[in-house]
């Protein structure tokens, strides 16, 4: 098994990140194209990211304000049974987020280039909680 980790500040507080990670109106300004769920345990996510990319996912954590993590239930045969994770810490002027993509089966070419884009949406997702600044969804890799 292989995991995505990566470990970062945002300077915003805890419930601002905590709703830009867990709404739809929030995943829409950092990660899908269109989604929609309403965030809570057992709850069922759409996740679109264009023709041929509409996934869905289950929320598997859920701690208001500490935890969130979907278990992707439709998707490509490499992200089938990931999941995806937050744990959000209060640090004085800032939240610290702890992200995980765990569950790959193994560490394949797919899944180092998800582990760079996964950098780049998180990059997005800091910019958005900290400046309002937006990124249209076609070029979120080129940011």
């Amino acid at each position: 098994m292989a995991d995505i980790l990566h470990e970062f500040p945002i300077n915003a507080p805890v419930a601002r990140v905590f709703e830009g990670i867990t709404t739809p109106a929030g995943l829409d300004q950092w990660w899908t194209q269109f989604s929609s769920g309403e965030p809570g345990p057992g709850a069922e996510y759409a996740l679109g990211f264009g023709p041929e990319y509409d996934w869905d996912a289950r929320v598997t954590r859920y701690v208001p304000n500490e935890e969130f993590e979907l278990e992707l239930v439709e998707a490509m045969d490499e992200w089938l049974g990931t999941r995806v994770g937050f744990r959000l810490t209060e640090a004085g002027d800032h939240t610290q987020v702890s992200f995980w993509h765990s569950g790959w089966k193994e560490a394949t070419p797919h899944f180092r280039t998800s582990s760079y884009c996964w950098a780049m949406y998180l990059r997005i997702l800091r910019c958005y909680l900290e400046t309002g600044e937006t990124v249209p969804y076609e070029e979120r890799l080129d940011a």
